[in-house]
This record gives structure tokens, C-alpha cells and sequence, in this order.
């Protein structure tokens, strides 16, 4: 048995230099299954399709379960050249440590499992902790934390309640977490009409205004004025495009994206419906034809304040001197997939340089957010 305290540091520099853009895993589960191994946990490998998972139970799966989700999987690169940092060489400068992934989320990782293989070595003999890692949350997410719960749900495994390590203070250590998150869903509008010189307008039927009306009259509207733990939903156009280069041709095609980021008042299906509807309305009072394809990445959800949400915050304050913000606000995370399976809240360190060029996380902040960790497991045990 070790004495000696796991250094999350160092398990973040380990993590940053493999390469595991997504969905490539890069060695990084490979390094953590062997760390968690070695400690006492019993690990599978729950790989589906390209993507490669892993699950770690330690204890009982019969007893109160403690579950962590994250990822190791990485966004790409950008513009290599703009970085002034190898960016899998977690190098450390000024007190950062720069690399991608530093900040999303294997930092976050590193503190749990480092938490987590130091707790066993003392656990009350009725604790029992689960760690589930995917390397397709910055992906397609089809295949990834998905994939870990279908094999719980037909091997028996459950989790008590879960903590996802995202990034979720945006300027100060501890100054907030998140009980849920918006939903999300974008929607590929088509409009088609007959091509044209534009000399002669009358002998075609331009799709372009049509499509021009349909996007102004969706980001004229007002989805909602907010709930009592989410913002306004929002709507927004991101592209409307012909393809169209010649100036004298009236186009057949027009293409309109919008991305919706909803709240509790709505669901997906509510609002494909409300879409469509827009859509017909549009087409009828122009004689053009459209057409829209919608993808869900997924719906609102929130976890009431409550036991695990008060757990939590107490842990933060007692590590940080500050107490979090309860928020719903940002993008998805995996979060929206454990939500079915037990009770979530997610908590994680500064996020202000994700998916960004010299992405680089507070050395200070790792072990911070390790003591923040084992006090949550210590806690949830008591």
C-alpha cells in the first residue's frame, strides 16, 4: 500500500503529451488504466466503433456508488505554427502549463484519478467509486460516454451520483458550477426555386430572398425570457450561402444554418415543430420549396439544488474560500448523457483557455483542485 500522495501534476503532463485528438486515443487511457490498476480498481475497456473508453470500479457495485465522468480526447490543433508552446509538450512556463487539453479536461482527470488512488488506500470499507473516461466527447459523442452506460446498464454497474470534471470557473478558481446545462440542436435549412439570368428575374424564382425572410423571421422571434435556472434560450443564424460566384445568375439552391441553445421551457421536438412551421409559412407566401434536417445534441436538463449540488459547494468553499455560482450556462458536455443514469453536477477549474492556441492550465490550480476532489469523495462518505 503507498503512502506516498499521487501528483496530479504530474499526471497532467503525462496526459498532455499524448496525442489524443479526437478521435485518436493517443495512449492516455492506456496510461490511466495502468495507474488505476495498480491501486485496486478493476478496469474494462469499453471500446465501440473508432472510440475508445474506459470504466474503473473500485468497491462493491452493490454499495453507494461515487461515479466520475470525463475525457481525455482533445479538439485539434489549429494553427500549429501560431502556438509558442509544443503543444503536447506540456511545458511549463510562468506557472502554466501549456498543451492541449491542459485545461479541457486532463487536468481534471489527473486531480480525480489522483484523488481517487489515494482515497482508496484509507476508504471506509462500504466506499465504492466508479471512473468512467471516454475519448469521444469532442467528437461526435455517439460512441463515447453513451457506449460506457450501455455496458453498466447490461453488466449491472450504477453510479450513486456523478461529478463530470469540465472546466467550469470562467475567471477564478471555485466560482462556480454547473446543475445542468441548456439544450442544443441545429438545423439545415434547404430552399429551391429555378435558375436564372438575373436580367430576367421574372423567368426564374430566386430562393434567396425567400431564404433571407425565413432567417430574419427566426432571429426576430423571442423563444423565451428565461426560467428560474436558465438564461433566455438563444437562436442563432450562422451561415446563409448560394455557392453562387457569377453576379448574373439567379441561384436554384439556398443554404441557411441556425443553432438553437434552449431552455427548460422547451424541448427539441417543440421547437422542430415550431421550425417547420416557420418553413411552410414562408413557402406558402412565396411558392418556393424548402426543406430541413435537424440534429439534437441535446436536450435541457438540470439537477434541482439539492444533496450532491450542497455537497459540492461545501467542498469548494472549504479548499477556495469561494462559494460557486449554481449555474446552466455554456455549451453540451457528457453530462447530458449521465443525467439519465443518476444525479450530476459538474465542477472543474478555470476554462478561459479551451480549445484555444496555448491552451494552459494554473499549476497551482491542480492540486487545489485534487483537495477539492477528495474532499467531495471523503464527504460523500461520511
Amino acid at each position: 500500500m503507498t503512502t506516498t500522495p499521487t501528483d496530479p501534476i504530474e499526471l497532467t503532463r503525462r496526459l498532455i503529451q499524448c496525442p489524443s485528438v479526437t478521435p485518436v486515443e493517443g495512449g492516455a487511457l492506456v496510461l490511466l488504466e495502468d495507474i488505476l490498476t495498480k491501486a485496486g480498481f478493476t478496469c474494462t475497456r469499453v471500446d465501440r466503433g473508432e472510440v475508445s473508453n474506459l470504466f474503473a470500479r473500485w468497491g462493491s457495485k452493490n454499495a453507494r456508488t461515487l461515479g466520475f465522468n470525463g475525457h481525455t480526447d482533445v479538439v485539434p490543433l489549429g494553427d500549429e505554427a501560431a502556438w509558442t508552446m509544443p503543444p503536447f509538450g506540456a511545458e511549463i512556463k510562468d506557472g502554466f502549463m501549456y498543451g492541449r487539453g491542459a485545461t479541457d479536461m486532463k487536468s481534471g482527470v489527473a486531480a480525480w484519478v489522483a484523488a481517487a488512488v489515494d482515497f482508496v488506500q484509507e476508504a471506509p470499507e462500504d466506499a465504492s467509486l466508479v471512473i468512467t473516461i471516454t475519448g469521444d466527447e469532442e467528437g461526435d459523442a455517439v460512441d463515447g460516454t453513451t457506449a460506457i452506460l450501455d455496458w453498466m446498464a447490461e453488466n449491472g454497474e450504477a453510479m450513486t451520483a456523478c461529478v463530470v470534471g469540465e472546466p467550469t470557473c470562467p475567471n477564478t478558481m471555485g466560482e462556480m458550477m454547473k446543475i445542468g446545462r441548456r439544450g442544443s440542436m441545429t438545423a439545415w435549412f434547404t430552399a429551391r426555386g429555378v435558375q436564372g439570368h438575373s436580367a430576367y428575374p421574372h423567368r426564374a424564382k430566386n430562393p434567396v430572398p425567400a431564404m433571407a425572410r425565413l432567417m430574419a423571421d427566426l432571429d426576430a422571434h423571442v423563444l423565451d425570457e428565461g426560467t428560474d435556472h436558465f438564461d433566455a434560450s438563444t437562436l442563432a443564424v450562422t451561415t446563409i450561402d448560394t455557392g453562387n460566384a457569377a453576379t448574373n445568375v439567379i441561384p436554384a439552391e439556398c443554404r441557411a444554418t441556425v443553432n438553437i441553445r434552449f431552455n427548460d421551457d422547451h424541448t427539441s421536438a417543440e421547437l422542430t415543430t415550431w421550425l417547420k412551421a416557420e418553413m411552410a409559412r414562408v413557402a406558402a407566401d412565396t411558392g418556393i420549396e424548402f426543406e430541413v434536417t435537424v440534429k439534437v445534441s441535446g436536450e435541457s436538463f438540470i439537477t434541482p439544488p439539492g444533496e450532491l449540488s450542497a455537497l459540492v459547494a461545501k467542498s469548494v468553499e472549504a479548499e477556495t474560500g469561494v462559494s460557486p455560482e449554481l449555474s446552466t450556462t455554456g455549451g453540451t458536455s457528457d453530462a447530458r448523457f449521465v443525467k439519465h443514469h443518476c444525479p450530476v453536477v459538474e465542477f472543474g477549474l478555470v476554462g478561459k483557455t479551451m480549445h484555444s492556441v496555448d491552451e494552459r492550465v494554473e499549476v497551482a490550480q491542480i492540486p487545489q483542485l485534487k483537495a477539492i476532489y477528495t474532499r467531495i469523495m471523503r464527504d460523500f462518505f461520511a
